[in-house]
């Protein structure tokens, strides 16, 4: 239909909190560019991430912690699209969805917000056993590592909680957030310090948008297609097929940093014992240069770990899934399966 599809609008499932808000809104703002006959409706709504604040992530062992909820209006037919962080998705989609679309990424590294009395400060610059906050396994796991003088504590909320806990108290000297997050919420300026790779690898998917669509709703999958970026999508696809192999998620400390440069796709993988004390950290690369004409066949439907992209070329994204997984192999014939057991093991006990 000319506003909307058979004449409805297209409706837009999001979650509630700012950030979230803020992610959607881009990506709709994007569709009414690319469509303006359409039009979008957003509706928000909560999940059970963003009820149950009391608990670290890798305590609640729900996988789809903040896409249930979605899913499900996604499943009702409540909603045609849903907007996610592509980090928060689990490796395996519920059977009947898909992510039709995977937004250029903004980016993915992690970035220290320091109390404002350290301001200007670096963690290597912070007093002994001063207090860092995240809720995130991997980031302590590295960070412990690398400074083994500094304490790290859970920290939950939305970003605004985060940050109001750092700043209205003393309990933390800095905290842990995605630099693409507080870049989206306007909140550049109180990044104080980016984490190079070398620091602290990424979370797989890290910095990018993704779009969940029903895997059958040809209509709605070939309008957010128009929102891939190829070269996210065969980083993305690396990375997602390394930790599925690994069978990794919140409650085990997987990390990764990934390039494309020159046609050649590099992928660093890493996994970590809860301490950081025991670790294994390997780089693949393979080419990812193809065209979309040496295409051959309908490939309509083919699924990367998830992702439908039908206008990036097939033969890359494959590469890119071998490539995730090739790493994850070389990686577990090192050992990584006893040393993410035993982070599982401690994280459940």
């Amino acid at each position: 239909g000319e506003n909307g599809v058979g004449g409805r609008a297209v409706r837009v499932g999001t979650r509630r909190s700012q950030l979230a808000r803020i992610q959607t809104d881009s990506v709709v703002e994007t569709l009414r560019e690319l469509y303006p006959g359409l039009r979008f409706e957003i509706v928000a709504m909560s999940t059970t991430g963003d009820k149950i604040l009391d608990t670290a992530l890798s305590k609640i062992g729900e996988k789809s912690l903040f896409t249930k909820e979605l899913e499900s209006a996604l499943e009702r037919n409540e909603v045609d699209l849903v907007v996610h962080s592509l980090k928060d998705l689990p490796t395996s989609l519920p059977p009947g969805f898909t992510i039709g679309a995977v937004c250029k990424r903004e980016n993915p590294l992690d970035a220290v917000v320091f109390h404002p009395k350290n301001s200007g400060k670096t963690l290597s610059l912070l007093p002994e056993k001063s207090v860092i906050g995240t809720s995130s396994l991997r980031r302590a796991a590295q960070l412990k590592r690398k400074f083994p003088q500094l304490e790290f504590r859970d920290i939950r909320g939305n970003l605004n909680t985060r940050l109001k806990k750092l700043d209205d108290k003393e309990d933390f000297s800095a905290i842990i957030l995605a630099a693409a997050g507080l870049k989206r919420m306007g909140w550049e300026n109180r990044i104080g310090q980016l984490l190079s790779p070398e620091d602290c690898l990424y979370a797989v998917g890290q910095g990018a948008l993704a779009v969940e669509v029903r895997a059958k709703d040809q209509e709605i999958l070939s309008m957010v297609s128009a929102l891939h970026d190829a070269d996210t999508v065969l980083r993305c696809i690396a990375e997602r097929a390394f930790m599925k192999r690994l069978e990794g998620g919140c409650s085990v400390p997987v990390a990764v940093n990934s390039v494309l440069k020159d046609g050649q796709l590099y992928l660093t993988g890493a996994v970590y014992s809860l301490d950081g004390s025991d670790s294994l950290k390997e780089t693949m690369q393979t080419s990812v240069c193809y065209s979309q004409e040496s295409e051959d066949g309908p490939n309509d439907d083919v699924q990367h770990v998830g992702i439908t992209a039908k206008n990036v070329p097939g033969q890359a994204q494959k590469a890119a899934e071998s490539l995730g997984a090739e790493l994850a192999s070389l990686l577990l014939s090192k050992g990584a399966k006893h040393i993410l057991s035993v982070a599982r093991q401690l994280n459940d006990a």
